[in-house]
């Protein structure tokens, strides 16, 4: 009488080898990193660092008088006209 050999335990998926172990350590590898990033994100998230959400940041006094001056720039060097600056100085509360 001849038995049944069952192949349960090692090589049990039909010895996909060296192969298997590979692409087991690189789907590890990817899982990890992309949990680590995840965390980064989230992290970076709720302290308020890393993007605004589309919103942009607030322009202070500096940033405002750099506006104007370059506006002024632009106009004096003729790269714009004078509705275009008319127009810069509306947008900025001038």
């Amino acid at each position: 009488m001849m038995s049944r050999t069952y192949d349960y335990g090692y090589n049990m998926m039909g010895g996909s080898g060296w192969l298997g172990g590979v692409l087991i350590l690189v789907f590890g590898a990817l899982l990890i990193a992309g949990i680590v990033l995840l965390i980064l994100w989230a992290v970076r998230a709720s302290s308020g660092h890393g993007t605004t959400g589309g919103v942009p940041p607030a322009v202070g006094v500096a940033g405002h008088d750099e506006a104007v001056a370059t506006a002024k720039r632009r106009l004096a060097s003729g790269d714009i006209t004078t509705d275009e600056f008319n127009e810069i100085m509306r947008a900025l509360g001038e």
